[in-house]
């Protein structure tokens, strides 16, 4: 069995397991949900706060089979790969 950053396998997979950052996620899904996401996100702050994991959220979002979904499934290809951070390949 290969090492894992602990940090990797607590990081949490959906908006709704994000801790402290409730504005952020809310006006994220709510974006994703009435298909206004703005073009470019800017996602700053010291580490620790949760910015490469939101990242990865909305990429599996915007991405998954199942359409761009506040609610992705984690299930399919692209949510597979990007939550495992590799590149997708289509």
């Amino acid at each position: 069995m290969p090492y894992e950053v602990i940090a990797r396998r607590w990081r949490p997979k959906a908006f709704e397991t994000v801790v402290g950052q409730r504005h952020v996620t809310e006006t994220l899904r709510n974006a994703i949900a009435s298909d206004r996401m703005a073009h470019a996100l800017l996602f700053a702050g010291p580490r620790g706060v949760g910015k490469t994991t939101t990242a990865r959220i909305v990429a599996k979002a915007l991405n998954c089979a199942s359409g761009p979904t506040p609610t992705p499934c984690g299930a399919c290809p692209a949510c597979e790969e990007i939550a495992a951070g590799l590149e997708h390949a289509g």
